[in-house]
């Protein structure tokens, strides 16, 4: 009999969290900085390779940075990560922050996996364990003496590394590398998770902050600003790899 994963995210707030990236990645100024540093990072690492895919799928990519790298890109229509994937065949697929809420991530892995020609490689990430610290300890505070679930839980470089393992991809490689940004205000912090399809989609998410709590979690930020009061933000990229 097959183990059902628990529920830690739920389906229909990930929908609707991803639909509001998608409208908010349509504006001019959103932030991208994620998918920027991915699409930098993925060419270096093709050219290193000397990988050149004559067929590719990025997932995640909502306002194009990905395919202007990969102009053999194609884009398919929303299809649920965590079961048999409609596609096959592709000699590179790109998962840009797109499984960080899959509740079964091995099953999305393994079908990322299949859906790769042979000789395929697939490239995914995720935001690693030390990332947002700040926006931790901020919560932290505002839920006073009755922490609750506001942030998902990460995947660290060496459960990566098991996870590429599990799925069955050969040769497989995991690291990470952190990227900082500073912030004037918290929620220009959240701002910047939604309209990167990254905020809060746990099935218990807890109750939503009251004004007290609020003000509570702002005055935690205000209080780690520097000289110029600004807040330094850590977001740790995780990199998976791995051939088929």
């Amino acid at each position: 009999m097959s183990r059902v994963p628990p529920a830690i995210f739920s389906p229909n707030r990930r929908a609707m969290a991803q639909l509001r990236a998608d409208r908010m990645q349509s504006l001019p100024v959103a932030a991208r900085f994620l998918v920027e540093d991915v699409a930098d990072d993925l060419a270096d690492r093709l050219s290193f390779l000397r990988h050149a895919p004559q067929r590719s799928l990025v997932i995640g990519d909502r306002a194009g940075v990905l395919a202007r790298t990969l102009p053999a890109a194609s884009a398919v229509a929303p299809f649920d990560l965590e079961q048999p994937w409609p596609v096959e065949g592709y000699d590179l697929i790109v998962l840009s922050f797109m499984i960080d809420t899959a509740n079964d991530l091995p099953g999305a892995l393994i079908h990322a996996r299949r859906a790769l020609a042979p000789g395929g490689l697939a490239f995914v990430t995720l935001l690693g364990a030390g990332s947002l610290p700040v926006l931790r300890e901020v919560m932290l505070a505002a839920d006073s003496d009755r922490p609750a679930p506001r942030l998902h839980p990460q995947v660290d470089v060496r459960a990566g590394g098991q996870l590429l393992q599990r799925a069955g991809y050969a040769s497989p490689v995991v690291d990470s590398r952190s990227l900082k940004v500073r912030y004037g205000q918290l929620e220009s912090l959240v701002a910047d998770l939604r309209a990167q399809g990254l905020g809060n989609v746990l099935a218990d998410r807890g109750p939503q902050l009251n004004r007290a709590a609020l003000n509570r979690a702002r005055e935690a930020f205000a209080a780690l600003a520097d000289n110029e009061g600004r807040v330094t933000e850590t977001f740790e990229i995780l990199t998976l790899s791995g051939w088929r």
